[in-house]
């Protein structure tokens, strides 16, 4: 059974994933990687425009499906080996999270609602996926 998930990510970064057709998470790490399947469905959160800038985004950025393999290495010089995952992105437009926060079940009635953001990935329903799909206007139905 297919899961759906919510990674965070500066709107810049997603951008490159998107372009590339992978995704990163937790700057890099494997772990939270290896928990999401071929065949997940994944939804960007970005907050910010830039990573660690100021201005305010607010928006879902990227839908897609997570294709075939596992987390790969990649060098990025410097030392820095980021984990990634490829992901076959759906045609979609950027959607403010605000106008849907109280359709969806992890932010419904919540004061906090942006708290599990913090942890860089989480899990939501397939009727929260369905409502951030609709909202960035991706043709995609769980």
């Amino acid at each position: 059974m297919s899961r759906n998930w919510v990674a965070v990510a500066s709107a810049e970064h997603v951008r490159i994933g998107r372009a590339a057709g992978f995704m990163q998470v937790c700057h890099g790490k494997a772990g939270p990687l290896r928990r999401i399947k071929p065949g997940d469905c994944v939804a960007y959160y970005s907050p910010t425009v830039e990573f660690g800038g100021k201005n305010k985004f607010q928006a879902f950025t990227a839908i897609g499906i997570i294709v075939h393999g596992e987390p790969y290495q990649v060098e990025l010089g410097g030392g820095f080996q980021p984990y990634r995952r490829d992901v076959c992105w759906l045609p979609a437009e950027a959607a403010p999270i605000r106008p849907i926060l109280g359709r969806m079940e992890f932010s419904a009635e919540k004061q906090n609602w942006s708290y599990q953001f913090r942890f860089g990935i989480f899990l939501i329903s397939d009727h929260d996926m369905n409502v951030i799909a609709a909202a960035m206007g991706a043709d995609f139905a769980r």
